[in-house]
């Protein structure tokens, strides 16, 4: 009777569970056995292995195999276990020396001739070995750069059973002669799901091939937007943009992503795990350094939106978007069901999938961008565009976005038509992207330096009892929030999520602290309101404000023969002229 084990791990989610192989020789009819919960395509792997073990070179047992998978209760899934079953069979069978294998983790798909194909989620994997004590683990030969970023772990990667078998045994290790030249790397695709390439919305529409990024300077005019947009980026803070079409609001988000700064390694180890086990981590990048974008159809389901699927649930939208961002086009075209299941990611940072397989929980931190138009036809809020939509077709398109959810939205902001000035450039351009970017480092720079010792890094993070005991506001500067609180127009939430905006804005002007302005600031942004107060920081001219314009009422106004823009209310301290951008 011959005995030996290996290792090898199970993923639930984007968690690792370390998974024990023990192979079983006893004398009776040749018959290969696999219990401890296994999934079809593990089931499969009995005649897998059998063939890639003949096809290297090494003697089948004809004896009686009984491969357990332990622990038994844990589900087991995938092709990953490929490797680990090879090496303790032959350990068994004595072809190597089970010592040899009994502390290694393997992680691979056997091949019918041998070789060692990579599976998905190797990066989570690594890590889950690593934190149960295993210092060596074998991979493919394609994803050891992936592994190699757990640190303390020896990795060593294979190109087939038989090199591994020699390294084992301490024999020459044979050549394995590559793949033919000038087409697409067959070995590769167990990496990649079909279908979560690009074009399922996971980088900016510009930057999918074509050289050109994109860049904030390419926005005609768009000056509160942009304000909006900055301090999105600066904060964590989440964005609504509404307008009529083609007034740019697509454009904006895609220019988010590259606003945000770069990635740190521990958040650059998350992302990669939640990519690896997704299926779109692009072959040769084994680490993701930026912001996620992720911008699925309105048509995705709930559980397209949250992570879900049959078995034990997969990623999401919410949780490729994690430490990035996540665009809703046409936010109202959603479902109900689909926008509501985003209420407990947006609060709690992650989402907790249970079904009857399992329960996983899966990191879901994002900035959420949702764009908007005002009414079916998006020209409700445009004066003399002849809009048709009733009233009560209005306000039941709007109320598609719950209040709950946009109570969580910090930011409102109404995107304007580009006038002609603006989209021929006679108003000069923008800001550029760098110049954004560079303020939106020094920001959450001195955010990180205020929240060093708490579990927040960003302002959007930070609870509502730390913002109202230790981390205070200027003297008086309340007075407008806990006004427009004792009116209903905010919530004890949106008053929280107002001094959260409130810190964003005093950081991207290097305040020590918000003050009035910096809390006027943010009541407009959420609110809409206007305050009378200067909508810019850094390089924009402070004083200047946005051109406003009638028809901010829900009800189409009426068109007389001669069309003359009213003159919207001026509040106390402001000036009743606007400046043209």
């Amino acid at each position: 009777m011959g005995f030996a084990r290996a290792c090898s791990v199970a993923l639930v989610g984007v968690e690792g569970v370390v998974v024990e192989v023990q192979a079983d020789l006893e004398p009776g009819v040749a018959a290969f056995t696999l219990v401890g919960l296994p999934d079809k395509s593990l089931v499969e792997s009995r005649d897998r292995v059998r063939a890639a073990v003949v096809n290297s070179g090494a003697e089948w047992p004809q004896k009686k195999l009984t491969v357990g998978l332990s622990p038994a209760s844990v589900p087991k899934s995938g092709s990953g276990f490929d490797l680990a079953v090879a090496c303790a069979v032959l350990g068994a069978a004595e072809r190597i020396d089970p010592a040899m294998v009994a502390d290694v983790v393997m992680i691979g798909e056997l091949g019918l001739d041998g070789r060692v194909r990579p599976v998905r989620g190797v990066l989570p994997a690594v890590l889950a070995a690593a934190e149960a004590g295993y210092e060596q683990v074998v991979v493919p030969e394609q994803t050891a750069g992936e592994a190699a970023l757990v640190p303390g772990v020896s990795v060593l990667g294979v190109r087939s059973l038989r090199q591994l078998i020699a390294v084992l045994c301490d024999e020459p290790v044979p050549e394995e002669p590559a793949d033919g030249q000038g087409r697409p790397d067959a070995m590769l695709a167990g990496l990649m799901i079909s279908g979560t390439g690009l074009g399922t919305g996971l980088a900016p529409a510009a930057a999918r091939g074509d050289g050109h990024r994109p860049d904030l300077a390419d926005v005609a005019g768009q000056l509160r937007p942009r304000l909006a947009l900055e301090v999105a980026a600066a904060g964590g803070h989440h964005l609504l943009l509404s307008g009529p079409p083609g007034a740019g609001k697509t454009m904006l988000a895609e220019r988010l992503p590259a606003v945000l700064p770069p990635l740190t390694r521990q958040e650059s180890l998350e992302v990669t795990a939640v990519h690896s086990v997704a299926g779109i981590l692009p072959p040769g990048e084994p680490l993701v350094s930026r912001a996620p974008y992720c911008a699925p159809h309105h048509s995705a389901t709930m559980q397209s939106l949250v992570g879900g699927g049959n078995g034990i649930p997969r990623p999401g939208a919410v949780s490729l978007a994690h430490r990035g961002v996540l665009f809703l086009d046409e936010a109202p075209e959603f479902s109900g069901k689909a926008l509501d299941a985003l209420r407990q990611p947006l609060e709690s940072g992650h989402v907790v999938v249970a079904r009857a397989a399992g329960v996983v929980r899966l990191p879901a931190r994002f900035l959420m961008v949702l764009a908007a138009n005002p009414c079916p036809c998006g020209r409700h809020t445009l004066t003399g565009a002849g809009c048709e939509c009733p009233p009560s077709v209005v306000r039941r398109y709007q109320a598609r976005l719950s209040g709950p959810l946009l109570d969580r939205v910090d930011l409102r902001v109404e995107v304007e038509p580009v006038d002609r000035a603006d989209l021929l450039g006679r108003g000069g351009r923008g800001e550029s992207t760098e110049a954004v970017a560079a303020r939106v480092r020094d920001a959450r720079a001195r955010a990180a330096e205020r929240l060093a010792g708490t579990p927040w890094t960003t302002n959007s993070e930070v609870s509502g009892h730390e913002l109202r005991t230790r981390l205070l506001v200027a003297p008086g500067a309340l007075v407008a929030a806990e006004r427009d609180l004792e009116r209903g127009i905010l919530t004890a939430r949106g008053l929280d999520r107002v001094l959260r905006v409130a810190w964003t804005v005093a950081d991207l002007r290097g305040a020590d602290r918000p003050d009035a302005s910096d809390v006027a600031v943010a009541l407009e942004l959420r609110t809409g309101i206007q305050r009378g107060v200067p909508m810019g920081v850094g390089e924009r001219v402070r004083g200047t404000r946005p051109r406003t314009r009638s028809g901010r009422c829900r009800s189409p106004p009426p068109r007389p023969p001669e069309p003359s823009p009213a003159v919207p209310a001026v509040p106390s301290g402001a000036s009743s002229s606007s400046v043209q951008q």
